[in-house]
């Protein structure tokens, strides 16, 4: 008889190990979109570790809406003065497909943007208080 475990402890410890889990999933879904994606440390694009001041708040370039380093920068201008019809006649690699690319990243950072502002995001944000949102 002193081996038999009570149903109802059984269930309980379960119930809270599932609601570890479900935790832990929602703070690395915050963690990877809302921190880690838009980390002003790094640029947005390739992910390199940028040498600005992250707490400055400043855009060190300008003309860029993300943060980017200085190859992604170029690369993004570059971009916008195609579409404008201008744009370096010498960087052939600058072809159809690399203007999909971009497009498609662009679009993929709208999405994101649109996703933190959802209800259901901010939810969650609420759901998980700020000491849970620390880089490790």
């Amino acid at each position: 008889m002193s081996k038999i475990i009570p149903l109802d402890d059984r269930l309980k410890l379960t119930a809270e190990k599932k609601a570890a889990v479900l935790r832990k999933q929602k703070i690395m879904a915050v963690r990877k979109l809302f921190q880690c994606t838009h980390c002003a440390a790094k640029c947005e694009r390739c992910g390199i570790s940028l040498n600005a001041d992250p707490s400055s708040g400043e855009n060190p370039h300008p003309r860029t809406p993300y943060h980017f380093c200085n190859s992604c920068a170029d690369e993004y201008i570059d971009y916008i003065n195609r579409l404008q019809g201008k744009g370096n006649p010498e960087a052939y690699w600058h072809n159809d497909h690399w203007m999909k690319v971009w497009q498609a990243w662009i679009e993929y950072q709208g999405a994101t943007d649109q996703y933190l502002r959802s209800k259901e995001f901010r939810r969650l944000l609420d759901e998980l208080g700020p000491g849970d949102l620390q880089c490790d």
